[in-house]
């Protein structure tokens, strides 16, 4: 009778283990989805400021067009990336950054521009949401670097391997983009 007890209280707590790794793990995940929603509205702050940053610089700087195209192109193809895609989203977003990155570039050969007080504020918020959007990506990384561990290690890859639960990507510089860690290059 104490044998059939104690099977009974070994079975018992693999059974509250198991709900609890299964518990955690939903909230891992949903505070990885919640941190990947926070870096969208960031984002879309983000697409929202360049429009109007481009228009400001574009009454300075006509012939500059290519800076321009080059940063629509790029906003375009940001907004055009699925949610869901996290290498695509980055791969597009390190896009974006680089052709900002041009467009501040040649704000620097307009000392007008530079004073106007439009450009001034435009560019403290478009700052204002570069700095959102890294605080953004490293709280997302560090609730996806969570959850992969959790995924990932034992005991709770059994559970993990049971319900399915996958390592997510990490919100990174893909392959040969590395030019976007570099600082643009002004010359005149």
């Amino acid at each position: 009778m104490t044998i059939l007890y104690i099977i009974f209280a070994v079975i018992a707590v693999l059974i509250v283990w198991a709900i609890a790794s299964f518990n955690g793990f939903i909230s891992k995940t949903n505070r990885t989805k919640e941190a990947w929603a926070d870096i969208d509205v960031q984002l879309k702050r983000r697409y929202d400021l360049i429009p109007n940053l481009v228009e400001t610089v574009k009454g300075y700087a006509a012939h500059e067009s290519s800076a321009f195209e080059n940063v629509t192109k790029a906003r375009a193809a940001a907004m055009g990336v699925q949610a869901t895609d996290t290498a695509g989203k980055a791969a597009a977003e390190n896009m974006l950054s680089g052709a900002l990155k041009s467009l501040f570039a040649v704000s620097e050969a307009y000392p007008d521009l530079k004073a106007n007080q439009n450009f001034l504020q435009l560019q403290k918020e478009l700052g204002d949401t570069e700095d959102k959007i890294q605080a953004a990506r490293r709280f997302y990384n560090g609730n996806v670097q969570d959850l992969n561990t959790s995924v990932q290690s034992f005991p709770g890859n059994l559970v993990a391997g049971m319900f399915n639960f996958k390592p997510m990507e990490l919100f990174q510089l893909g392959a040969g983009e590395e030019a976007a860690r570099e600082p643009v290059k002004v010359s005149f």
